[in-house]
């Protein structure tokens, strides 16, 4: 199998990495509340998963 003959620089090995950038979450409103959460997560505010309660939040 090939291998490199030198070893890449740091410069040239970021300009080839520029392109891979973290995405924003995708969020949705919460059906019961009307707050925005996580995709396919309990709603944080609220408690509420699918129009059913699941947890009580603490405050």
């Amino acid at each position: 199998m090939p291998n490199p003959k030198r070893k890449m620089s740091r410069s040239r090995r970021d300009k080839r990495r520029t392109h891979y950038k973290a995405s924003l979450p995708t969020l949705s409103k919460c059906s019961n509340c009307g707050e925005m959460k996580l995709a396919h997560r309990a709603c944080p505010s609220c408690g509420y998963y699918s129009e059913r309660s699941v947890f009580v939040p603490k405050s």
